[in-house]
């Protein structure tokens, strides 16, 4: 049994809280946008860290991190992209790999909309934690908890930072 804190679309903004949210997971997972070397490492001291690079992160952390992760934890396929779209609404450049060989869980930011989906065609689940960092045009900043215990997902949170956003 493993607890995953999911954030995305930190753009550079760090928050203590990430730190206090995540402090009983097991593993942190950004799905991209992290925007500065900085706040990987900051994560990383938190908990082990698997994370993608976005389309806003610039070569450094392109070097450090992959477009997709796709791993097995706990018996769970899981497969994490920063532009992957959702069910119904996938992006083009996993539209051929997902079809073929959906994962169980297929997790992806860049909406910076909070979305948790069951995808009934391709039997998996859907998560796209929201955004976590002030830039953009949310209004929210969100992180998701959730646990993974032998190819099952239970026990998922929506965290909501409130704070003077802007």
């Amino acid at each position: 049994m493993k607890r995953i804190g999911l954030l995305s679309d930190t753009h550079a903004w760090w928050d203590d809280r990430y730190a206090e949210y995540f402090a009983s997971c097991d593993e942190i997972w950004h799905a991209g946008d992290i925007g500065s070397a900085e706040v990987a490492r900051r994560l990383a001291e938190i908990k082990p860290l698997r994370a993608v690079f976005g389309n806003i992160d610039g070569q450094e952390l392109r070097r450090i991190y992959p477009r997709h992760q796709r791993f097995t934890l706990e018996g769970a396929d899981v497969w994490i992209t920063h532009i992957g779209g959702y069910p119904g609404r996938y992006d083009a450049a996993v539209m051929p790999e997902i079809f073929r060989n959906p994962p169980d869980l297929f997790i992806s930011g860049h909406s910076h909309i909070l979305k948790v989906m069951y995808d009934k065609k391709l039997n998996l689940l859907h998560i796209n934690p929201g955004a976590a960092g002030k830039y953009g045009f949310h209004k929210q900043r969100t992180l998701i908890r959730f646990t993974i215990d032998a190819g099952n997902f239970k026990d998922l949170e929506v965290i909501e930072l409130a704070d003077n956003f802007r």
